[in-house]
């Protein structure tokens, strides 16, 4: 593990995803966005994962990317809850996808990291025909898939955590949205109201027995001055996954020069509903637009 100063530990949870998936009758395709289900980007171990399309309809690009990462903490959920959102990501010019990866405790901890860099890894051997600009391609996921983007964003250069899908192309992003993930895991327990349910299923074991695999899992033990551009958005009664999580990362992230924003929701629990998940949005598109759409103020 990459050394760093002054670590903080403190609380923690990791967190399922509380919102459904849209059922395909009730996903609207804009007429300026081509959408594509059940492509599949890797085969580890002979699976096949696969990921949704959106790509804007009409001009030649290059356009960002985004990679969407579900959440269900670490063991359930659906690619499909983020359909909508790349529709949107599409109809503003970005190439979006939602991705599938493998869920504890049948694979554990790295299996979902390798994943997620293989489908990055597989948006960059596609860019070509994507139209998509391989400089500009951001990881956005909630909770676990929270957790599992800003793992992107931190260890592009760690051989450990590549596996062997889509070789030959960086796993490296160039931003992430990060929607009330964990940072520090081996401070879950007591804390969050399913760590002890849920990390020795990711993990294989709890603190007594696979603490190293806990560390070795945390985003804000791999923090250094390359970690990806991020923002950060956290709710303050968070039960899942506590609201001081998100801003132990932004702090580490400042500390290393990294470019970090922290949106806080007053009062918002896990997975944000309503006005909440509405300002959310608003805040993590205006921060794509930003730092991805050319020409963007």
């Amino acid at each position: 593990m990459r050394p760093f100063s002054s670590l903080c530990f403190a609380v923690l949870t990791a967190a399922v995803c509380v919102s459904l998936p849209l059922r395909a009758a009730e996903l609207v395709v804009p007429d300026t966005v081509t959408f594509q289900r059940n492509v599949v980007f890797a085969r580890p171990g002979g699976v096949p994962l696969e990921l949704n399309l959106a790509q804007p309809k009409e001009g030649k690009g290059p356009f960002p990317a985004v990679v969407c990462i579900h959440g269900g903490g670490f063991r359930a959920g659906k690619r499909e809850s983020y359909d909508k959102l790349c529709l949107t990501l599409a109809a503003r010019g970005y190439v979006a996808v939602t991705i599938t990866y493998r869920l504890a405790p049948a694979d554990r901890f790295p299996a979902a990291v390798l994943d997620c860099k293989a489908a990055v890894r597989w948006v960059r051997a596609n860019a070509g025909r994507l139209h998509v600009d391989p400089a500009r391609i951001a990881a956005l996921g909630g909770s676990a898939g929270g957790h599992l983007a800003q793992f992107l964003g931190v260890t592009a250069d760690v051989p450990e955590f590549e596996g062997s899908e889509n070789p030959g192309f960086s796993s490296s992003v160039a931003g992430v949205v990060n929607y009330y993930g964990p940072s520090d895991l081996t401070q879950s327990y007591g804390k969050s109201v399913d760590a002890a349910e849920v990390l020795p299923l990711f993990f294989g074991g709890d603190l007594s027995t696979h603490r190293a695999a806990h560390v070795r899992g945390s985003p804000l033990n791999w923090a250094t001055p390359h970690a990806a551009p991020t923002l950060i958005l956290h709710g303050t009664d968070d039960k899942y996954v506590n609201y001081e999580q998100g801003l132990w990362m932004r702090d580490r992230l400042k500390q290393c020069g990294v470019d970090v924003e922290l949106f806080t929701l007053e009062g918002a629990g896990h997975g944000f509903k309503g006005a909440d998940a509405e300002k959310a949005e608003a805040a993590a598109l205006a921060w794509l637009d930003r730092h991805f759409r050319l020409g963007a103020k």
